[in-house]
């Protein structure tokens, strides 16, 4: 059988956590099964006469959480002879991942396969895809303009703001009707009113977790990590403190599941995070989604296992 080949675009190796990247994961299962590793960033990248290079490293990884990667000297690597890149660059999502995505698309057009698709990370804005499924949301209003944001707020209470762009938790707020500080809040995070945000109604609900779910070509993992916030916080962010409990899905987690799977097959979305809080689907996270590795360590799963047997079903069928 002819060995795979995998180029992974990603943050510096050196600079991840391997305990919690689920990158990581992948790679350490890629490996396992005697797939040869590349890693690169998107600076890496060029196009010339036809062809989308990579300054890319053959990459080496162990399960240490001091010594877990050695790396190759950098070569110009054509990716229309790899047979799979994993888009794994953690937003933000701006005119640079952008222009990723079209690079990777000319790839995909020579035959190799990008996971997830380069044309559906852009339609899928992490924040606004979930848009598609209405009746799934909690109520939501995106716009730029302050006056029509302010009188979201006072209508619902209490709401959460948030850029349409960022990760982690970063200039996510709580706002709620009477608040002193709503108008600078929402100047200084639309850009004085010149960029779009979302405002969703506040779901109590937080002080169980914001759940993410995984998905892998449509179908869920069966355990969520639900992230709870830490003590005086309302963000189920894990890089904002939460505390990350892992618990079976809920009948109610399913039925979303079931509402997004189709869309998510048709673009070729092959592993996606759903994030959940009571009853609602809050963000649909197609970039980077994260928290393999505590969910495997918490129920003894291999996730990455899951996604690469669909992957090599996938390439078989080519």
């Amino acid at each position: 059988m002819k060995q795979i080949i995998l180029a992974v675009l990603m943050d510096d190796i050196s600079s991840i956590k391997p305990i919690k990247d689920s990158s990581f994961a992948m790679m350490l299962e890629a490996q396992k099964r005697g797939w040869e590793i590349f890693t690169f960033d998107t600076p890496d990248m060029f196009y010339k006469d036809g062809i989308v290079f990579a300054n890319a490293r053959k990459t080496l990884v162990r399960d240490s959480e001091q010594d877990w990667y050695e790396c190759e000297d950098i070569k110009a690597l054509p990716l229309n002879n790899i047979d799979i890149v994993f888009m794994r660059k953690d937003p933000p999502f701006d005119m640079d991942y952008i222009y990723a995505t079209y690079l990777l698309e000319q790839a995909e057009n020579s035959g190799t396969l990008v996971v997830n698709k380069p044309s559906s990370l852009r339609d899928a804005n992490e924040k606004l895809f979930a848009l598609n499924f209405p009746e799934c949301i909690p109520e939501t209003l995106v716009s730029s303009n302050i006056k029509k944001l302010s009188e979201f707020i006072s209508k619902i209470k209490t709401a959460v703001v948030k850029p349409l762009d960022g990760m982690g938790g970063t200039d996510i707020f709580k706002l709620t009707k009477g608040d002193k500080n709503i108008e600078e809040v929402l100047l200084k995070i639309t850009n004085q009113g010149s960029r779009f945000i979302m405002a969703q109604e506040f779901l109590p609900e937080i002080k169980n977790g914001d759940k993410r779910i995984l998905l892998i070509n449509g179908k869920p993992v069966d355990y969520a990590l639900a992230r709870i916030p830490a003590a005086g916080s309302f963000k189920g962010n894990l890089a904002a403190g939460a505390k990350g409990v892992g618990q079976s899905l809920s009948a109610r987690d399913r039925h979303l599941c079931s509402q997004i799977a189709p869309m998510l097959i048709e673009k070729e979305l092959m592993f996606v995070g759903l994030d959940v809080i009571g009853d609602y689907i809050t963000e649909i996270n197609v970039t980077s989604p994260t928290c393999i590795r505590e969910l495997d360590s918490q129920f003894d799963l291999n996730i990455s296992s899951m996604l690469l047997d669909e992957i090599e079903d996938k390439l078989a069928l080519r």
